[in-house]
């Protein structure tokens, strides 16, 4: 295994760079424990379950910068940051990864607001007179 690899997901609008050292299985999200940074269950299980179904939770120690966003995105940035680590560290991953959809980039983004209408798709109220 190399000293460390180095990886970087993205979600609508988060960035995620991901670093993976062997170590004792810390997981450190801009410079917070996991724990205090995805203070909801879900999205802390989110972030960290290609570690999970790797089984490298106690193996490797992972330090993630993550920007932009809002809190799922930024979950789904660094799922997708650490599976794409995990699969350069060890190929035999990328089949249990491409199973659970964890190496598929979510391409949906917020459409942008057009000229001449309110948002995206909603108009300015139409009037005959």
């Amino acid at each position: 295994m190399k000293d460390a690899i180095d990886a970087v997901g993205r979600r609508k609008t988060s960035v995620a760079r991901v670093f993976l050292a062997p170590g004792k299985g810390s997981v450190t999200v801009n410079k917070l424990p996991v724990e205090e940074y995805f203070k909801d269950e879900n999205r802390r299980h989110e972030a960290v379950r290609p570690l999970i179904l790797a089984e490298k939770m106690e193996d490797v120690d992972v330090k993630v910068n993550v920007t932009g966003g809002g809190i799922s995105g930024q979950a789904g940035a660094v799922s997708l940051a650490i599976a794409r680590a995990l699969v350069e560290m060890d190929d035999e991953n990328r089949i249990v990864f491409r199973k659970e959809r964890l190496l598929t980039r979510d391409p949906r983004m917020v459409e942008r607001k057009k000229y001449g209408q309110k948002k995206a798709r909603k108009r300015f109220q139409f009037s005959k007179r």
